[in-house]
């Protein structure tokens, strides 16, 4: 089959691999539908996350078709049409038990990470790709909902909700700054609205991406490169700062901003995948009763998101921006890696 594998940081090449083979009995063979790429093959490709090594496919979100089953597989069956999340859970181990699935001990119950796909395991930038714990970690894609829109379900959008949202504990009338609109800082926006906030604004150096957060519920923009950017957030709130900032870039200069900007007792959630080390001033914010939160998705709201999808709730369709074909991946790289000069949102890629 064709894949798109790592070669060491910056490179990459699409190119003929051996297919995967079912290798434990609660694994699947899904046939790839459709797949995306994400923020967080970016940061991998820059050399961000060194648990990912050379030879390895890269991606962690997709729909497919299972094409194969193993032996202790009785809840789903070939030729199912199923999102995959990007955690596997097995279900078993001590943090599975406690709902933690992204710590999950793994297949050789010792990785304690349980987002596998593209980073510990093969992933879905591929033509077929291996599901670990198949019936814990897959999704019916119900009618109503696209491949394309089933895929922003894999990562995206529970990440959003889950490490943005509900760890910022947004909740009615709070005011929600979010510190970069690309994908992951509009699916804080779309599912921050939820949750019934005053204000969502809306922080990026870009002012295309600042103005397409309004399809997904921001009521507030503001561009990060004007010389006034935290007066105009402030000038947004009573002055004290924003209830929630939730940082969506994975750069230590967002991070400060957030720090900045919310106010005291309030909440920081960091979504964003960060590849350098950030200043922490604890000397000064020790007397700020802020709490900051950060963490790896656990899909578990994977299901609710579904639904509010299928019913038109949460406005997916506004995150896909380009399509293309699965084998047109490096110029889909080349687009989704330039999104300040092509307007990339989300690409996606059909087989």
């Amino acid at each position: 089959m064709k894949a798109l594998v790592y070669e060491g940081p910056g490179q990459k090449s699409w190119k003929d691999v051996p297919d995967p083979k079912i290798t434990h009995p609660t694994d699947v063979i899904v046939k790839i539908d459709t797949t995306t790429i994400c923020g967080t093959d970016l940061h991998i490709l820059k050399g961000d996350v060194p648990a990912v090594t050379p030879g390895r496919i890269l991606g962690h979100e997709g729909v497919g078709t299972i094409t194969e089953i193993g032996d202790a597989v009785t809840t789903l069956k070939v030729g199912d049409q199923v999102i995959l999340s990007c955690v596997s859970a097995c279900g078993k181990c001590s943090f599975c038990k406690q709902g933690v699935y992204s710590h999950c001990l793994g297949e050789e119950g010792a990785s304690g990470i349980g987002w596998i796909f593209g980073h510990l395991i093969d992933g879905t930038q591929a033509e077929y790709v291996r599901v670990p714990y198949a019936e814990n970690s897959v999704y019916p894609l119900p009618q109503g909902v696209n491949t394309q829109m089933g895929t922003l379900l894999s990562d995206i959008l529970p990440t959003g909700h889950e490490i943005g949202v509900q760890y910022g504990a947004v909740k009615a009338g709070d005011v929600v700054a979010v510190v970069g609109a690309g994908p992951v800082g509009l699916a804080s926006i779309a599912t921050a609205g939820l949750y019934g906030p005053s204000r969502v604004i809306a922080i990026d150096l870009d002012s295309n991406r600042v103005e397409q957060a309004k399809k997904f519920g921001a009521t507030d923009g503001v561009v990060s490169s004007a010389a006034d950017w935290k007066e105009q957030v402030l000038a947004l709130t009573d002055g004290l700062g924003v209830d929630v900032a939730i940082e969506a870039v994975g750069v230590p200069q967002t991070f400060e901003m957030c720090l900045e900007i919310v106010r005291p007792a309030g909440h920081v959630a960091n979504v964003g995948v960060h590849g350098k080390s950030v200043d922490f001033d604890l000397q000064n914010l020790w007397i700020s009763n802020i709490v900051i939160s950060m963490g790896l998705v656990n899909t578990d709201t994977l299901g609710t998101l579904l639904k509010l999808v299928a019913q038109g709730k949460i406005p997916a369709e506004h995150f896909i921006s380009h399509t293309f074909a699965l084998g047109d991946i490096m110029e889909a790289y080349d687009v989704f890696g330039r999104a300040a000069e092509t307007k990339a949102l989300k690409v996606m890629l059909n087989a």
